[in-house]
């Protein structure tokens, strides 16, 4: 594609601190040609008409790339779509081959944002802050029931050793913890790492006081996290999500949470997530029995999607994006980015 003056995008799913970290992004020169245009709806069959005129879609995790979304795209002239995430399966990327759509993403953002708060969650159920804050706020100061455990000496599980589980691997070292790591292509960085044993999925499962998730959700990888691996976990096991919320069957994970077997769960993810992470249901309620039941444990902690929310990733991401844009429009996306 030949440069123009103008580029109009569409971009979906948009919130005030999207618009504020592009906002800063487009100050460079660079991107004057970029023509944005904010909608705060989810990309899906009944909106995919508001991106009639663009050149390109910026889509999120949240929004409808299923095959024919992509070819209503195709019909009003969109040849590329830019993904603000590193994770794509919510993208039909056979339709968009067989179109001659572009997808780029964002592969690398703050790993540190994720991996961070994936030890916000650990710590927090572990120590019970987030009930021993309601406690102290009704003015009830006992510690019945808020007894944790040191993370030094404990076996921590990382499935999972791209950029965001090497990450998290470091910082449990740190802590002084045990820790085991899955990955059928571990990266190198983690195989130099002393502290760091390298074991099969199965080894892992079983020996593990904490588990984090840290792949992404492929075919394969779906519901990994299923009634038979559950029920070989140690009982009283943590287990922490901020990947995908499909990487876990959550009817499986209810089950192993009645039983005990499961001591805590932290999840940033759901794998139903769609059209309630994103959204304020405080008027409308929640539909999902399913989501509804996980709410009831007091030893489960749920975050809605926000591990990647912090500046340094939002200002990551908007970066990379643009730089996405911009390179198509000259005829080109850099390798490491381009999906199709």
């Amino acid at each position: 594609m030949t440069a123009s003056t103008e580029f109009p995008v569409a971009v979906f799913s948009t919130r005030q601190y999207d618009r504020e970290s592009f906002g800063h992004a487009l100050r460079a020169a660079r991107f004057a040609d970029l023509q944005l245009t904010w909608f705060e709806t989810r990309l899906s069959p009944e909106t995919v008409s508001l991106a009639a005129g663009c050149a390109a879609v910026c889509v999120f995790v949240c929004d409808d790339l299923s095959a024919p979304v992509v070819q209503s795209l195709h019909a009003l002239g969109v040849r590329l779509l830019v993904l603000r995430s590193a994770g794509f399966n919510h993208v039909d990327l056979a339709a968009c081959r067989r179109l001659g759509i572009a997808v780029a993403r964002v592969p690398a953002y703050s790993p540190y944002a994720v991996a961070e708060h994936a030890v916000c969650l650990l710590l927090t159920l572990n120590r019970h802050v987030h009930r021993a804050w309601q406690r102290v706020r009704e003015l009830n100061f006992s510690l019945d029931g808020l007894t944790g455990f040191d993370v030094h000496g404990r076996t921590v599980g990382v499935i999972g050793t791209g950029r965001i589980g090497t990450v998290f691997a470091r910082i449990m070292t740190g802590f002084g913890a045990r820790v085991l790591a899955y990955d059928p292509q571990p990266a190198a960085e983690i195989q130099t790492m002393p502290a760091v044993q390298l074991t099969d999925l199965e080894q892992l499962i079983e020996q593990s006081d904490i588990i984090s998730l840290h792949c992404p959700l492929t075919e394969q990888s779906r519901h990994m996290i299923n009634a038979d691996r559950l029920s070989r976990m140690k009982p009283g096991v943590m287990l922490l999500n901020t990947s995908r919320g499909g990487l876990i069957d959550t009817k499986a994970l209810i089950q192993a949470l009645k039983s005990g077997r499961i001591g805590a769960a932290g999840l940033d993810v759901y794998e139903e997530e769609e059209g309630i992470f994103f959204s304020d249901l405080s008027e409308s309620g929640l539909q999902d029995d399913v989501l509804a039941r996980l709410l009831t444990f007091p030893n489960v902690l749920i975050t809605s999607h926000q591990a990647f929310l912090t500046r340094e990733a939002l200002q990551n991401i908007a970066e990379r994006t643009l730089q996405s844009l911009l390179e198509f429009r000259n005829g080109e996306i850099a390798a490491e980015a381009r999906l199709v």
